[in-house]
């Protein structure tokens, strides 16, 4: 998978689970509610002390798993064996949410023929793949981008798949949606950073039914 530079400039902030610093954009924020729970804050609105976690499940799972948040915090921390779980849930609606965004600002193609026909136009800054998409469709689609690149109509165009096609379908209001292509615009660099966010950090299982997430 290409992965997109949606790193952004910031301040950085130091991972509880690996020691290591950086941006805000490769974090999770966690707080601890009144009663010790550990809360996702994947807004970074929250009152209260942040306790910040690599964004991929791995690490968010160690960190629930071995005491991370406590040891961090200086505090009880209440991290359910579910905590994995829960940020998935919530990346994925917010990447449904961008992809829902998107659409709403005519800023989204939608169906081969479309895509393809957006790539040769140069109108293309991220492709977007259903995980459980066909693999010939998505192999002649960034064959189009390599071709496109080699002509100089496009430069690198990032390739993510964060959603399951009835996620996608559900998020764009109509049945099962394969491929996707972001028009170039100005709210490119929030909706490829939330679509990004969720690929980076992994999924676990499809959700039995899409309107869950």
């Amino acid at each position: 998978m290409k992965k997109p530079d949606a790193a952004r400039e910031g301040p950085e902030r130091r991972c509880i689970v690996t020691g290591e610093s950086g941006g805000k954009d490769g974090l999770i924020r966690f707080v601890l509610d009144p009663e010790g729970r550990v809360v996702p804050d994947l807004g970074e609105k929250l009152p209260g002390r942040g306790l910040w976690v690599t964004a991929t499940r791995e690490k968010v799972e160690k960190a629930a798993l071995k005491g991370h948040f406590a040891k961090a915090a200086i505090a009880p921390a209440i991290a359910g064996p579910d905590l994995a779980d829960l940020v998935e849930r919530l990346l994925a609606r917010r990447a449904a949410d961008a992809l829902g965004l998107a659409r709403k600002a005519g800023a989204l193609e939608t169906g081969f023929e479309k895509v393809m026909k957006a790539i040769g136009r140069g109108r293309v800054s991220c492709l977007v793949e259903a995980r459980d998409g066909a693999e010939d469709g998505r192999r002649k689609l960034e064959q189009r981008l390599r071709v496109a690149k080699e002509q100089g109509i496009l430069g690198d165009v990032p390739v993510v798949s964060p959603l399951w096609a009835d996620e996608m379908g559900l998020a764009l209001g109509r049945g099962n949606v394969i491929h996707a292509a972001l028009i170039k615009g100005p709210i490119q660099a929030k909706v490829v950073a939330d679509l990004a966010r969720l690929a980076r950090y992994g999924r676990k299982d499809r959700p039995e039914n899409a309107r869950a997430v």
